[in-house]
């Protein structure tokens, strides 16, 4: 393909073509209410042309390279070729240089320590970062994840009172430990020392509008989203909270040793040898997965980490990942960000979710491949089962909507008594994607009414649930999540649920057009341009993710002409079409079928779909794709992936 063909003048979606390029609110046959969709060219500007002679790329990789808001050269150079060494250095973090100081003197003085994570996989690898790294230190280390059921999220004073039980002498949080001024107070009233490290949002009050930060009376507290942190990528998760912090308790150790002072090193402790480098690498890898299953944005340095971690991943020494990738049959030579997300993740998740988080941390921390292959099994299994629980109550939440009109409200709130509140999350998203709203999914817990949220871009969800906060209990998460525990101020739960509905509700502060999902096309290109050299071309964009997606290309009216049901369940389709000047492609799509044929009847009427895929057609639809190399049984063929259609 020549250079100067990247976009097709003839197909090109300008500001002028977007009426075009949004799908219409109609009925289908089946009463399916479709969702308008706003179609946008990025257009962000750049010279392409030198961009790709200075950095050996084409173009096309170099304009999809700046939509991914990398404005500048050295930039371009950080996102093709950056490694380790351009991450910054941990001791960026507020409070770093404390935090270091307490926990080391712990360590030289056999102090008993225990690391308090969190119940999802962010925090089962944060936990599992620091009881690996400290215990490396020589530290006397133990691990507590709270339960969600009867512990709830983060630290709460029967943990604190059994850490005292247990002669605990300092506690280290990851991934939780922001919100906790009340736990971490009793903490220090009963004689023991916390740290926190978090990178959730900072609790506030607002005087005279002025925001005051609330945090907790820790001996540190590491955590970006901090004011006065100047760390350079806020962004980041607490598993590589954890994982700085291990780097900066290695860095400590390494500068004791030369300046002479081993004695009061806790490496005297009959180690030898200071484990750094090798037991940052090993760790690498958690840090990456608690990333991606975490949704953080993969740009800056979380995008060099998890494609660090990713090749290391492929050849893992810890016997509970390299299990669960064998009982999911995952070529660990082919990992990406996506197997990570949508498959090594839940299964870490479900055991937090559908029993205790504590059995992820026993499978990573396995001994022999025996036992790991046992609990890898079992995760698996929890994981199938969530899975049919989730779809479940994915139809509850659709039917409570529909049954009690509230589809139109700004911010969805569905009450689901019978549902397992640990899927209430997972509900709650699905249930975003479907209507584009910010949605809080919540259920009957065993302290009350508890649930969760997920948000859309324009709805901040912590900062609107702080401007209600009578109505919580307790509450915590970030712009696009939050969890919480309705405070108990009527007679019924159902009418706490209402209040909540109504104060959430009452200044949303969204607009219709807020609620209308946008697909972003990188750039417009006829579907017959894409060729494999391409498609290899833009795996060095990899690995993909939020912040970061997959390249979307669109070609407008697109005819076609014939149409293959694939699969043993007929649940995805292979699509011949031919463009304007008769050159024809084949298109593969994976997404609702259902939903596509309901679009074909009511574009083209009734019967539409059976005339697709047994007899001739002509039916002009404008595409937006993307371009894979798909490897079935050794060999490589181009894909190309339909993904949107109006």
């Amino acid at each position: 393909m020549s250079e100067d063909a990247e976009v097709s003048e003839g197909n090109e979606m300008n500001g002028n073509d977007m009426q075009d390029g949004q799908l219409k609110s109609e009925k289908g046959s089946a009463g399916t209410l479709y969702k308008q969709e706003k179609w946008f060219v990025s257009a962000k500007r750049a010279d392409f042309n030198a961009w790709g002679q200075k950095f050996g790329i084409s173009p096309i990789l170099a304009r999809i390279i700046r939509n991914r808001d990398v404005a500048e050269e050295k930039d371009v150079e950080k996102y093709l070729y950056g490694t380790l060494e351009d991450c910054y250095s941990p001791w960026l973090l507020k409070d770093m240089d404390r935090a270091v100081r307490v926990i080391l003197d712990f360590i030289d003085r056999r102090q008993p320590v225990r690391v308090m994570g969190d119940y999802d996989v962010d925090g089962i690898c944060s936990s599992y970062i620091l009881t690996r790294g400290l215990r490396a230190l020589g530290g006397v280390v133990d691990t507590a994840i709270p339960h969600r059921i009867h512990d709830g999220y983060g630290l709460n004073d029967h943990l604190i009172e059994e850490a005292k039980k247990d002669g605990v002498r300092l506690i280290v949080t990851c991934d939780n430990g922001i919100a906790a001024a009340d736990q971490i107070r009793l903490a220090g009233e009963m004689g023991i020392t916390v740290v926190v490290t978090d990178h959730h949002e900072v609790p506030f009050r607002m005087e005279e509008g002025r925001k005051y930060e609330l945090l907790p009376p820790a001996a540190a507290v590491v955590d970006p989203k901090q004011e006065a942190c100047t760390y350079p990528y806020k962004n980041i998760c607490g598993g590589v909270v954890a994982y700085k912090l291990l780097q900066a308790l290695l860095e400590e150790e390494k500068r004791r040793r030369e300046q002479g002072r081993e004695e009061q090193s806790s490496l005297e402790q009959g180690r030898k040898e200071l484990p750094a480098e090798g037991l940052l690498e090993e760790l690498l890898e958690f840090a990456a997965l608690a990333t991606v299953c975490d949704v953080m944005e993969l740009k800056d340095e979380n995008r060099i980490l998890v494609k660090e971690g990713l090749k290391r991943l492929a050849h893992t020494k810890n016997l509970g990942l390299r299990a669960l990738m064998e009982v999911n049959g995952l070529d660990a030579s082919r990992l990406s960000a996506y197997h990570l997300g949508f498959v090594i993740g839940p299964c870490l998740n479900a055991t937090g979710r559908l029993d205790t988080a504590s059995r992820a941390l026993e499978l990573l921390q396995s001994g022999t491949k025996a036992e790991a292959i046992s609990a890898a099994s079992e995760l698996k299994e929890l994981n199938d089962s969530r899975k049919n629980l989730t779809l479940q109550g994915v139809k509850q939440a659709q039917e409570y909507l529909e049954e009690n009109h509230l589809e139109k409200d700004p911010v969805l709130v569905v009450f689901l008594p019978m549902v397992h509140e640990s899927l209430a999350g997972i509900i709650a998203g699905r249930i975003r994607e479907k209507y584009n709203h910010p949605v809080f999914v919540l259920t009957q817990g065993e302290e009350g009414v508890k649930g969760s949220g997920r948000s859309i871009e324009a709805y901040h969800m912590y900062e609107h649930m702080v401007r209600i906060s009578s109505c919580f209990a307790k509450f915590g998460g970030h712009k696009l999540a939050a969890g919480l525990t309705l405070a108990h101020l009527f007679d019924t739960a159902a009418e706490d649920v209402e209040h909540f509905r109504m104060e959430l509700n009452r200044d949303a502060g969204l607009r219709e057009e807020d609620f209308i999902p946008q697909v972003h096309i990188d750039i417009p290109m006829p579907v017959t341009y894409g060729d494999m050299k391409l498609a290899r071309e833009l795996e060095r964009l990899e690995p993909y993710g939020v912040g970061n997606p997959k390249p979307l290309f669109a070609h407008k009216d697109l005819h076609f002409i014939r149409g293959w049901l694939m699969g043993a369940k007929h649940n995805f389709a292979r699509f011949r079409v031919r463009t304007a000047e008769g050159q024809e492609a084949e298109l593969v799509f994976f997404g609702d079928l259902e939903r596509f044929h309901e679009f074909l009847d009511a574009r083209f009427g009734i019967g539409s779909r059976e005339r697709l895929y047994e007899t001739a057609c002509d039916y002009v639809i404008s595409v937006a794709y993307q371009l894979s190399v798909n490897v079935y049984r050794g060999s490589e063929s181009l894909q190309i992936i339909m993904q949107n259609y109006c």
